[in-house]
């Protein structure tokens, strides 16, 4: 309501030649815009980046452009080993192997019968160990690269103690290399989860046509990418023909791109998703592939010019980053959004709808480098509090009184949530008139894995509040990092620690720079955490050695999967059913460990609760979902107090199953939201 009651008070405001508000932080000019530099630019695509008419000298890197370094970046060398270092290291070399033997596990089990045997039973010393009759595998659950590991961790302590680490390194990296070396990668380790791809604007303006485009998503088939997050606008610019936005993108301008890639994807049972820029209206790099301006402001701000955001030295574009920002507070800003997601939704049978760019442009508060000054939003919050923001400042002024200090943090904060808000608002905004057009289209976001507080200040981007009110169905967290240690501690908060009802957490790795084994070791550890799939930024790095490796392990078009979005209740039944081919191989190899007297009725609970969820899945209700969630918290407390493995990763497998039935829990909270009335 306020972004339409504003509307008026703005338009007028633009009749009138605009306000002129203090602001003493911005260039020489006390008024919210240079309406001569704006003029001029309108005309011949010079720059609006200052009031004044300043350029941006890029001094420093954007941080939406960047990886996050090795969390473990381990060399060889005599280099001293830390007491933390050294259990990092245990602790990555451990979790290794757990994902290794992990996938010998999920070969031998692939052809096991997911009924789990009750012919007999027999007692291993007549204590603890038991397995159920059945026909026994002969292949135990080892390997050589395993036992030279586990010697390693077995020699650690004293190469440490030895201050031997010079060998201790050496084995480390050995070991490791043996295990990447001999993962079983000649064999399918998919399962049934979301394996999405981003397909960007210059893997598709290189493809060139539909023909072109067909290879694209051969190569995508090939791999076992079942979902494409297909970059449809991007800098301003839709990658299609539209009848709202001011043209589309020069590159693309003889086909629709995005028409071809519903019907490719529709052809080959992927999914296509609009991906979508929201707030970001620009891009420097994409004015070179025009031969334009470095500092045009892409045709959205170049065609109306009081739709740009500022920082608060006037310039449309942060120190450092290449990207100017709508103001999210400016209500024609909103509505233009509004119409092309519905032009978008109207014209194309796209699966889904993913917003990027959802968010303020990266800021430094501490260094007082804050963005968000557009006329709509300084005019707004003078409105609610008689001061201009841009007279604000999150830092410190020792010359005021404790009183005045005080209150300027809350000004602040004030400031801060009043932007926060400006991007949350719209999310939930958007998300329901999708909805409303398009029921059952899938809503996504790309966001940041950072902590929520540097999130919050930085880029005002408050998706948990989005996954827990629902205004998405996934939250695909842009979790890029060098290694797998530094992935696992960008992921767990949000995937081990915290819950959003019924949105799915989807981790996205980024193949730029990251050795192949590197990227497909990140994938396997998703598989051994509660997530429902992985995303991979982006088609444009899909290179032959990653391609080869998912085309082995995840590109067997003889092996089909339930597609977490469309059937979540046969993937919870499928991803369970995998779980009991798991149990059912190691019972009968003498490789699970109860007690004798439980044995029986456990394995009955575990067969029961498959039959339950292959009866919600095929005709789902409410008592059927509730029956089903009783059965997993029982199965999951025998797990935790009852349960053990012949297995030097022991506590790794108990912990991965518990992870696998915490996603089960999510699918059936997803499918309970989109498919039980």
């Amino acid at each position: 309501m306020l972004h339409s009651l504003f509307a008026t008070s703005y338009a007028l405001a633009a009749i009138l030649g605009g306000f002129v508000l203090a602001a003493p932080g911005f260039a020489s000019s006390s008024s919210l815009m240079d309406t001569d530099a704006l003029e001029n630019d309108s005309r011949s695509h010079q720059s609006v980046e200052g009031l004044g008419g300043q350029r941006l000298a890029l001094t420093e890197t954007d941080p939406a452009h960047v990886a996050e370094p090795p969390g473990l970046d381990i060399r060889p060398g005599n280099g001293a080993i830390s007491p933390f270092l050294e259990l990092a290291m245990q602790e990555e070399l451990n979790n290794l192997m757990g994902r290794f033997e992990g996938a010998l596990l999920h070969n031998y089990a692939s052809a096991q019968p997911a009924e789990l045997a009750l012919g007999s039973l027999k007692t291993d010393e007549g204590s603890l160990s038991a397995s159920l009759g059945g026909a026994g595998l002969a292949t135990p659950l080892t390997h050589p690269a395993l036992e030279t590991a586990q010697q390693t961790l077995e020699d650690w302590p004293e190469l440490i103690a030895q201050r031997d680490y010079s060998s201790a390194r050496q084995r480390w990296l050995e070991a490791r290399r043996a295990l990447w070396n001999a993962f079983p990668v000649d064999q399918s380790l998919a399962q049934a989860e979301v394996r999405a791809m981003w397909l960007d604007r210059g893997t598709i303006v290189r493809a060139g046509s539909e023909a072109g485009l067909e290879d694209v998503f051969d190569r995508l088939a090939e791999a076992g990418i079942n979902t494409v997050f297909f970059e449809a606008i991007n800098a301003g610019y839709p990658i299609y023909p539209s009848r709202i936005a001011p043209q589309q993108n020069p590159l693309t301008r003889h086909w629709d791109p995005l028409e071809a890639a519903v019907r490719l994807g529709k052809e080959r049972g992927i999914e296509v998703h609009a991906w979508v820029w929201l707030f970001a209206a620009g891009n420097r790099r994409h004015n070179a592939l025009l031969n334009l301006p470095a500092n045009y402001p892409g045709p959205l701000i170049n065609a109306n010019r009081g739709w740009a955001a500022y920082d608060r030295q006037g310039r449309i574009v942060p120190v450092g980053q290449d990207k100017p920002f709508l103001d999210p507070a400016n209500p024609e800003v909103r509505s233009y959004l509004m119409r092309m997601l519905q032009e978008l939704t109207n014209n194309y049978d796209v699966d889904g709808v993913q917003f990027d760019y959802v968010r303020y442009p990266f800021q430094d508060p501490g260094a007082d480098r804050t963005y968000g000054y557009g006329t709509a939003a300084r005019l707004r919050f003078r409105d609610m509090t008689g001061l201009d923001p841009a007279v604000l400042s999150p830092r410190n002024n020792a010359s005021l009184s404790s009183y005045e200090q005080r209150r300027q943090r809350q000004l602040w904060q004030r400031w801060t949530d009043f932007r926060v808000e400006q991007v949350s608002s719209f999310v939930a905004e958007a998300s329901q008139m999708l909805r409303q057009q398009k029921p059952g289209i899938t809503i996504s976001a790309a966001v940041f894995a950072k902590p929520t507080h540097e999130r919050v200040q930085k880029i005002q981007q408050d998706w948990e509040t989005w996954a827990k009110r629902g205004d998405v169905d996934w939250i695909v967290l842009m979790s890029y990092a060098m290694d797998t240690n530094r992935f696992e501690e960008l992921i767990h908060p949000w995937v081990l620690n915290a819950s959003y009802g019924s949105t799915l957490i989807i981790p996205g790795i980024r193949l730029l720079n990251l050795p192949d084994m590197a990227a497909f070791d990140q994938i396997q550890t998703l598989r051994d955490l509660p997530v429902s799939g992985y995303a991979l930024f982006a088609a444009d790095n899909l290179e032959r050695g990653i391609q080869t490796l998912l085309n082995a392990t995840q590109g067997d078009a003889e092996v089909s999967h339930s597609l977490p979005q469309q059937q979540p209740f046969d993937t919870a039944a499928e991803r369970y059913q995998a779980l009991q081919r798991e149990w059912s191989w190691l019972l009968s190899n003498g490789q699970l460990l109860m007690n004798e007297q439980r044995l029986a009725q456990w394995a009955s609970d575990v067969n029961e609760l498959g039959e339950q969820l292959a009866d919600l899945a095929e005709e789902p209700s409410h008592r059927k979902l509730e029956e089903v969630r009783s059965q997993l918290d029982q199965l999951d407390r025998v797990i935790t107090a009852d349960l053990s493995v012949k297995s030097q990763q022991n506590q790794y497998r108990l912990q991965t199953w518990q992870h696998r039935l915490t996603t089960i829990e999510h699918l059936l909270a997803y499918g309970e939201k989109r498919f039980i009335p």
